[in-house]
């Protein structure tokens, strides 16, 4: 099996095939695949964690792509501006991701539900705050949005991130949420504002695109809105969800 990315701003990731070898993904993924390639349901991907992905705002097929008949090319592009790079987890151990930073994987790759929190609030569509954790032994492509920094954290070292810029960080890291009193935000509500807490060890990729900011961005040029904060708050919702529906968030 050999990857490529090609691309800047969008990149495509391309995976190329030898015969019987196979690369996993959530339906909906693909971009472009050779005539011999095979598609099928992913086995050992039990019907209940699937149901409580989708609940949770995640993707329920897991869909093989398998080289059926010699060698064969799969591609995989990007959703949005960004990066697309890989993971060994034989190397960092289990990760938690975004819940549409996982873009394919080995069929090793183990893929279930790491973190839920809900907001009360219309960040993330009313989704609120979900990571995926990718385990096993294989290799993880992660789709992140922007551009990655990547932090190696030492053991008790924090840091306090916006829940948009939170990209991946090694199943090491600690995360938990917290609201900051006093602080007036319409995409968090207008009683507080949220913090993902990270304490190390292990590494941290933050993307440096945060989909619900860019959402209220957009929110003042969009049809019907005005200046008023009402307005805007439920604009900004409705581009969050356009925005992140399409994107399995």
């Amino acid at each position: 099996m050999q990857d490529h990315i090609e691309g800047t701003t969008m990149p495509v990731l391309v995976v190329e095939l030898q015969q019987g070898e196979a690369v996993i993904t959530e339906h909906g993924e693909l971009s472009w695949m050779s005539p011999n390639i095979a598609m099928a349901p992913q086995k050992g991907q039990g019907i209940m964690g699937r149901i409580s992905r989708a609940v949770a705002g995640g993707g329920f097929g897991v869909t093989r792509y398998e080289a059926a008949n010699g060698p064969g090319t799969v591609a995989f592009a990007a959703k949005l501006p960004g990066r697309i790079f890989p993971v060994d987890l034989s190397t960092t151990g289990s990760v938690m991701v975004h819940r549409d930073g996982w873009l394919c994987g080995t069929p090793d790759v183990q893929v279930s539900i790491g973190f839920q929190q809900s907001f009360g609030s219309g960040l993330f569509s009313g989704t609120g705050f979900m990571l995926e954790k990718l385990d096993g032994a294989g290799r993880a492509w992660l789709e992140l949005s922007g551009e990655i920094i990547q932090y190696d954290l030492q053991p008790g070292q924090q840091m306090l991130v916006h829940p948009g810029h939170v990209g991946a960080f090694s199943a090491s890291v600690n995360c938990s949420l917290s609201r900051i009193h006093g602080v007036s935000n319409i995409l968090f509500g207008k009683d507080g504002f949220f913090l993902a807490s990270l304490t190390g060890p292990g590494t941290v990729w933050l993307q440096t695109m945060s989909l619900p900011q860019l959402a209220g961005a957009l929110a003042p040029y969009l049809p019907g809105n005005s200046a008023g904060g009402d307005m805007t708050a439920g604009a900004a919702g409705g581009v969050i969800g356009g925005l992140l529906s399409g994107r399995g968030i």
